[in-house]
């Protein structure tokens, strides 16, 4: 069974960081693209960062710059970097593997930021 969870989501103040964590059992991060999204209230759910298995990446414009995508395969864990973050940033923030056909999410991690 497949199991995503995210961490690290949090309360910070605007030009402040944050890493989130996206955890995997039942699948090795390694070997797949893994996404990270986000859903701002209202808005509709998009891309923020992708890794693909070879290390390439890509981001959303809005983050570029400011956010970085990486892997830790021995932990089977997918980081997000998020630095100078903006109050544009807050929304709840999804990891996402897609294996075959077979789509996963995890539960979400909130960030908020605010002064």
């Amino acid at each position: 069974q497949v199991q995503l969870v995210e961490s690290g989501g949090g309360l910070v103040q605007p030009g402040g960081s944050l890493r989130l964590s996206c955890s995997a059992s039942g699948i090795s991060l390694s070997i797949y693209a893994v996404s990270w999204y986000r859903q701002a209230p209202g808005k509709q759910r998009e891309l923020v960062a992708r890794i693909i298995s070879g290390g390439s990446t890509i981001y959303a414009e809005p983050v570029k710059g400011r956010f970085t995508i990486s892997r830790d395969n021995a932990k089977n864990t997918v980081f997000l970097q998020m630095n100078n973050l903006k109050p544009e940033d807050t929304a709840v923030y999804y990891c996402n593997v897609v294996v075959v056909a077979h789509e996963y999410w995890g539960q979400g991690t909130q960030v908020t930021v605010s002064s």
